[in-house]
């Protein structure tokens, strides 16, 4: 299947495939998101989420695919690093504010930096009205994230504090994506590199999340929090597999715009699921976003 993959690069096939996996990776990384800022606290949710990674890519890394070349494990290395850095801001903003404030500044600021990094790195260009679709998706999204600022009744320094941390997030979103669609295309085999990702990226997290939950005074039930861990293991796998093929068969500044649609469906989960106000105009800002990703799509 990596062969085949690989053969769709640069194709009209390999394009569209990318536009299916970069929507399938927005759905399920809102879904991503809430999990890891819903009924758990961050750390132990994300720590739970990775354990469950661990558990899951292992086996598939060591006896399916076997050891990658060793030219690719100081890529890893980097990976392991960027990846941590970006679940440490994203735990330390889900901590002191909303996941409707939180979700959309980190999402709207990542695919801003994404595409210019893919224009210098990939050699990439955009048609002028692409670019007006980003205008709106990313404008879109940060008018629903200072929507969603207004409505915050937490103290001040707690939310000042969680939209610098969704800030660095959404830097180390463009840093994961352009240096992971370097480094899937650099391996030559795909689906080992995603296998490979997932076990060595997810150790770490694993590990913060056991020393939490064994140091807290009241830890929650362990059961909930594993079943809930293992449902995110399943839908980050789906994300961040699905992102990462689609950076490497279509573009990367694309794949990472549409991926952005997941603020909608993150305003839906915030709205029906975790109970979050939404109103006409957020609505209507969402509409933007997905007008945005239309027009990126087919405005080429």
């Amino acid at each position: 299947m990596g062969e085949w993959l690989l053969s769709l690069v640069g194709t009209p096939e390999g394009a569209r495939l990318a536009t299916l996996l970069a929507l399938t990776a927005a759905l399920a990384h809102a879904v991503f998101g809430a999990l890891q800022k819903g009924l758990h606290d961050p750390w132990l949710t994300r720590g739970a989420i990775d354990f469950w990674l661990v558990i899951i890519a292992g086996p598939i890394a060591i006896f399916v695919f076997g050891p990658p070349p060793l030219f690719m494990w100081p890529v890893f290395v980097g990976v392991i690093i960027i990846h941590f850095l970006y679940k440490l801001a994203m735990a330390l903003a889900y901590e002191r504010a909303a996941f409707t404030v939180v979700y959309p500044v980190v999402r709207g600021t990542g695919p801003l930096i994404t595409i210019f990094a893919a224009m210098l790195i990939f050699r990439e260009s955009y048609t002028l009205v692409q670019w007006l679709g980003v205008a709106c998706l990313s404008g879109g999204i940060l008018l629903l994230a200072l929507r969603n600022l207004s409505e915050e009744q937490i103290d001040p320094r707690a939310l000042k504090h969680g939209l610098l941390w969704a800030l660095a997030g959404g830097m180390t979103v463009a840093a994961y994506t352009t240096y992971d669609a370097w480094a899937i295309r650099l391996s030559g085999d795909p689906l080992g590199f995603v296998a490979w990702f997932f076990f060595l990226s997810s150790i770490d997290f694993a590990i913060l999340g056991a020393l939490r939950y064994r140091n807290m005074p009241r830890p929650p039930a362990l059961r909930p929090l594993m079943i809930r861990g293992f449902l995110g293991a399943i839908i980050g796998y789906v994300s961040f597999g699905s992102v990462m093929i689609a950076t490497l068969i279509g573009k990367v500044g694309e794949a990472a715009i549409l991926r952005e649609t997941s603020t909608v469906f993150a305003a839906l989960i915030g709205w029906f699921i975790l109970k979050e106000r939404v109103g006409p105009r957020k609505l209507a800002l969402m509409a933007l976003i997905a007008l945005g990703a239309a027009i990126v799509e087919f405005g080429r």
